[in-house]
């Protein structure tokens, strides 16, 4: 190897619809700036190609899981999630991923962070991201991870193994409460919106009320710039509203636009990421928008048609290419909702595992 470059060991993973690089905490710079550097130079951003590197050029396949064993009581491995944009030399921890969070319970296996049971292996992870807790259950025959399976999630072509994802204690977990405003619906811009954070902070608008239909595609969505504005100037308040501070910079909140259901689901969603468009819809934004559905009067409940959901109640929330389900079980007795369990099923594979060479130039000190 030259010595212009130098090499760190990563692992390739689709987990769930999104695809990223794994590394081991203690295998990358300790330094936060010589890290973020490094993860850049390694996906080839900026550039909207990320031609030189191993993004995809798109932000769901330029993501990036930090994994270490965990010195916390009853929590097997810490999990960080960082976005690298493709577009802007930025790398951000500020939000969750749960696609990316499907490969990493397979990925500790793997490297040895977990021991594997003859059966199935429960991992507990806790998100640093969000200062939250997962449960991720994957198949281990043998003691060895298996990716084959009959498991199909929109999205991702084939069929794999499932991978059953139960997130605990997820609730406001990034704006301090399930509804960080205090209120079901606020009204910010003349528009109605639901504002909740189930792991990820979410605003639910009503597609109609911005003279669009919901069921767009992301690309006709993208093209529309007037939207995008109305949308954008509803984030940047809501932001506020949600204890995020100012988000011009951030990718939170995700903005979702609802609409009726018609491919046998409980509601559509398009969800702007924020800027651009999802071609399905996160982990953990299905969550939040799942959750709001509970949520008598909130825009996601009325544009779902459900009143009164009770305590137990399966959202299978459509999007750009198919649909997600997410269980749900609630706890409205106290008068405020409270969120007992949220659990949905992802696949994960893993694609490569190597190392990953960065021109020394690109990070290092001078």
């Amino acid at each position: 190897m030259s010595s212009s470059q130098a090499s760190v060991p990563c692992t390739v993973m689709r987990g769930g619809t999104s695809k990223g690089l794994y590394f081991l905490a203690d295998e990358l710079p300790a330094e936060r700036a010589v890290r973020d550097k490094f993860l850049l130079a390694a996906m080839g951003s900026p550039d909207p190609r990320e031609i030189d590197g191993m993004g995809g050029g798109h932000p769901l396949t330029s993501k990036v899981a930090v994994v270490s064993a965990s010195q916390r009581p009853g929590i097997d491995v810490d999990y960080l999630f960082l976005q690298v944009w493709p577009d802007r030399a930025e790398v951000s921890d500020s939000q969750n991923c749960g696609n990316i969070l499907a490969g990493v319970a397979p990925f500790a296996i793997e490297k040895g962070l977990v021991a594997a049971h003859d059966g199935v292996t429960a991992v507990a992870i806790y998100m640093v991201n969000t200062n939250s807790k997962a449960t991720v259950e994957v198949l281990t025959p043998g003691g060895l991870v298996e990716y084959a399976g009959d498991a199909r999630i929109d999205g991702v072509p084939g069929t794999h193994a499932p991978i059953i994802i139960n997130f605990e204690d997820v609730a406001g977990s990034s704006c301090g409460a399930l509804l960080p405003t205090g209120n079901v619906v606020d009204v910010v811009n003349g528009v109605r919106v639901t504002c909740i954070d189930n792991g990820m902070p979410v605003v639910c608008l009503d597609a109609a009320d911005f003279g669009v239909t919901g069921y767009e595609s992301p690309a006709e969505l993208e093209a529309n710039t007037e939207l995008k504005a109305r949308v954008e100037e509803i984030r940047l308040q809501a932001g506020t509203l949600m204890n995020l501070g100012d988000v011009t910079t951030k990718t939170v909140p995700k903005m979702s636009l609802l609409a009726p259901a018609r491919n046998g689901g409980l509601l559509s969603t398009r969800t702007f990421i924020p800027h651009r468009v999802h071609e399905s819809i996160g982990v953990l934004g299905a969550v939040s928008v799942a959750t709001a559905c509970t949520l008598e009067g909130s825009v996601a409940a009325q544009i779902a048609g459900v009143h009164g959901a009770g305590e137990n109640l399966e959202v299978a929330v459509e999007h750009p290419s198919g649909f997600f389900t997410v269980q749900m079980e609630m706890d409205n007795s106290s008068g405020a909702p409270v969120v007992l369990k949220s659990a949905l099923l992802r696949t994960a594979r893993l694609l490569m595992s190597g190392s990953v060479y960065v021109p020394r130039s690109a990070w290092e000190s001078k």
